[in-house]
């Protein structure tokens, strides 16, 4: 998994898998992408205006949590 940040687009993009050659992408929102095969495996999701999801209430940073472990990892944005 990988989260990228474009600031030149202000675009933020989770992948999940590499993509195949065959995506589509479905527009859930006027700020959010969902990349999809055809069997329906979710590739990617991508955040359209990206600041304003990412960083309105955790003030830019990115919390990840093994919910089985409890162990938990913080990085800035």
């Amino acid at each position: 998994m990988k989260l990228t940040y474009d600031t030149r687009y202000n675009i933020a993009y989770l992948m999940l898998h590499e993509k195949p050659a065959e995506v589509e992408t479905i527009k859930v929102s006027d700020e959010l992408n969902v990349d999809i095969a055809p069997d329906g495996t979710i590739y990617g999701i991508e955040l359209l205006n990206a600041n304003d999801q990412l960083l309105k209430e955790d003030l830019g940073k990115l919390l990840v949590i093994n919910e089985a472990t409890g162990k938990r990892a913080e990085v800035s944005l």
